[in-house]
């Protein structure tokens, strides 16, 4: 049996650290397939013993197909171990890196017909030479208003790698006991 990795990634951060997740995971001697969650059509749900879904927020929201994948596969998510993490700057402030304290993250939880076994929350990467001029003016002007970076010849990966490590170390234990 193996794992299922899924991420629903914009600027390629929450890929990233999908990958990374992965990578832990088979060097753990734990079989992973990584795939976009918006790319996948049908899941053999059969193949798989836990899934792990990776999501990334852009101006307050989820991309939708995130909701309508697990809309769509609750029962298949639920009944087996998974575990989920957001990604997103609000999170490079410490006091907003628990899902209790993530208010995009809190919200998603608490709308979501599945009910991970573990949750987390990390940091995402700004990149303002790759975005587009739009994209840069508004999250230059977001990060302005929360304090953030706002020189837009700088790309800042705030993500703690070291939570990414724990956090998979914590999926290849997780089993439904948990």
């Amino acid at each position: 049996m193996k794992t299922l990795i899924l991420f629903s990634s914009r600027d390629g951060q929450t890929r990233e650290i999908a990958a990374n997740i992965a990578t832990e995971l088979q060097d753990k001697g734990v079989e992973t397939q990584l795939s976009n969650l918006h790319r996948i059509e049908d899941v053999d749900w059969n193949a798989y013993d836990k899934v792990v879904i990776g999501a990334s927020i852009r101006y307050g929201h989820f991309h939708p197909g995130l909701k309508a994948f697990v809309d769509k596969h609750a029962d298949a998510l639920n009944a087996r171990p998974g575990a989920f993490f957001s990604v997103n700057l609000v999170a490079r402030k410490p006091e907003k890196r628990s899902p209790q304290t993530n208010s995009y993250t809190r919200k998603f939880l608490i709308d979501s017909p599945w009910r991970p076994d573990l949750c987390s929350v990390f940091a995402g990467a700004l990149r303002y030479p790759r975005y587009k001029w739009y994209d840069r003016f508004m999250i230059r002007l977001i990060m302005k208003m929360t304090g953030g970076e706002t020189d837009t010849s700088k790309e800042v990966v705030y993500t703690n790698w070291q939570d990414v490590t724990v956090f998979a170390h914590d999926i290849a234990q997780l089993t439904r006991n948990t």
